[in-house]
This record gives C-alpha cells, structure tokens and sequence, in this order.
C-alpha cells in the first residue's frame, strides 16, 4: 500500500519562535539560537513524519524578517539552504518538500538566487517522495498572499462582488495546500504573526512556553492531542 494513504489528514503549521531568546538564556550570540533552531527544525520533521503527520508547515522566514539585522539575515539565509540541502534525511524519511512565498518571478519577491536554487532542487530532489509533505514558508506573509489573491481574483471580474471564496482559495500560493488543523507557536508567544491566516480557519491554537530549539516530540504529542479531542 503507498504511505500516502495511511497518512492522517493532520496539518500542523508551526511559528518557530524563540531562536535569539534560547541564545540569550545561554550567553550565546542571536546567530548561535538560529542554527539550534535548525537542526529542531530537522527532528522536529523526523518526529512529525513517525507520527503520520500529513502535513507540516514551518514559518521559515517572514516578509518582515527581512529587516533585521544584515549578519543576522544573513546566517538565517544561510541555514536555510542547509535546510533544503537535507535532501538524503528528507529522502530517508520519505518526506516531500514544497515552498511557500512570494512568487520569484514578481517584482515584491526578496528571495536570493541562491535560496531560490536550493528550494526548486529540494522540491525536484523529493517530488518522488509519498510522505509527509513539509512545507517551508520563506518571504512570506498572508497579508501579501490574500491581497495577491484578492487582485488576481478581480481581475476576472466586473465587479468585486462577484469573487467567491473557492475563487480566492484558488489563487493562493498553493491552492492545493490543506486547512490547518492546529497551529503552534513556541516562546511564550500567543499571537499569529501574520501567518496563514486563510489556512488556519477553524485551526486550533497551541502555545508553548519552550523555545523553539527545545521544541520536542512531548510537545509535538500534545499539540496533536487538540485536533484529536472533541
């Protein structure tokens, strides 16, 4: 039987959070707590994709992010094509990467041409793959997504009154990419950030107190507890 059809329908959409504080508590630079929060990232996929998870979708880095500090966007840029190198892990878990942003091709798009290399060749790398699927939101921001889908919608209209929901769902980044079962936000934080905000209708919320690089498969566990209770 292929994998795919015993994977449970669960989405979990993950905010990272809490990088440049775990560093802090440490005494170690921002830069240090970024690449911790990246080799999480890495067992958190690994817990997700033992658990038959069906989808995974991480907050990577957000259209706002990009005004941080320089050596600061730089590392983050730099650990996130480590992490679309991880094609032989990612292939090992039967795992199937997809990417989730501004479009390269628009005028608004920040993504690198070096960022843009490793997500198109991690999704080519893995498209065979019948697993879970991870998906790494990178430039993105659901304000800049649903405004694009809102324009693209209109443009096949004469009025804006006739633009239905199904119409905007189609427009999206990935139209194909299914409602969020329950969102997690790591650090204390209770706030969405801006972060698929048409997806998670309906999606239920789990804050943690535990930063993201001690983000482990106990707290993986209770945050799938909420889509299974009733």
């Amino acid at each position: 039987m292929d994998m795919a059809n015993q994977l449970s329908p669960i989405h979990i959409a993950c905010i990272m959070d809490g990088n440049g504080r775990w560093a802090k508590r440490r005494g170690l630079p921002r830069t240090e707590g970024h690449t911790a929060g990246e080799e999480n990232l890495a067992e958190v996929v690994r817990v997700c994709a033992s658990r038959n998870v069906g989808w995974l979708t991480v907050f990577g880095f957000s259209t706002e992010n990009w005004v941080r500090p320089p050596a600061e966007v730089k590392h983050i840029l730099s650990l996130h094509k480590k992490l679309f190198g991880r094609i032989e892990e990612l292939n090992a878990n039967n795992v199937r990467i997809q990417w989730i942003g501004r479009p390269f091709d628009e005028p608004s798009s920040k993504t690198p041409g070096f960022i843009q290399k490793a997500i198109l060749q991690a999704i080519d790398d893995t498209a065979h793959n019948t697993g879970m699927v991870l998906t790494v939101a990178f430039d993105y921001g659901s304000r800049a997504e649903l405004l694009r889908a809102a324009q693209l919608s209109r443009a096949s209209h004469l009025t804006a009154l006739d633009v239905s929901v199904d119409e905007i769902s189609s427009h999206l980044y990935l139209p194909s990419l299914p409602p969020v079962d329950v969102v997690v936000r790591t650090s204390g934080e209770s706030r969405i950030s801006n972060f698929m905000l048409w997806q998670i209708q309906g999606a239920k919320a789990y804050f943690t107190e535990r930063t993201w690089p001690d983000f482990d498969a106990h707290e993986i566990d209770n945050a799938l507890k909420l889509v299974h209770a009733h």
